[in-house]
């Protein structure tokens, strides 16, 4: 299973990005899906997980409201919107894949020992 996210870059505060994180291996429709990122100087946190259906998910609170994580099974991909970006947002941001939900409607959890694979990371700037 590999991992590869894009669509990294520098934004001003206030302004949008979308980070898409390909996937190869199959079945890519049972993998539930999370976004960390690590800002500088700071333990990697995590931001943001889906189900493998899409139809449940979480986030942490300092991204409720402004960031939304997607996904499209027919591509393969996992997407994590983002608005109303603000300088503390600035981090590289990672995909991961959890394979040992089991069950559809589960979404994986906040730690990082849950995921089994991770992608190499997109920068994400925002300037104030």
């Amino acid at each position: 299973v590999q991992l590869q996210a894009y669509g990294g870059g520098l934004v001003q505060a206030g302004g949008s990005l979308r980070l898409s994180c390909a996937v190869s291996g199959r079945p890519f429709s049972r993998y539930g899906m999370g976004w960390f990122r690590q800002a500088p100087g700071k333990e990697r946190e995590f931001v943001a997980a889906i189900s493998w259906n899409g139809r449940s998910t979480s986030d942490v609170d300092s991204v409720k409201g402004r960031f939304t994580i997607s996904r499209d099974n027919a591509k393969n991909t996992v997407y994590l919107q983002m608005n109303s970006l603000k300088p503390e947002d600035t981090a590289v941001y990672y995909c991961a894949a959890d394979i040992s939900l089991g069950t559809y409607y589960r979404v994986p959890g906040s730690r990082e020992a849950e995921y089994d694979y991770w992608g190499q990371g997109a920068l994400v700037t925002v300037s104030s």
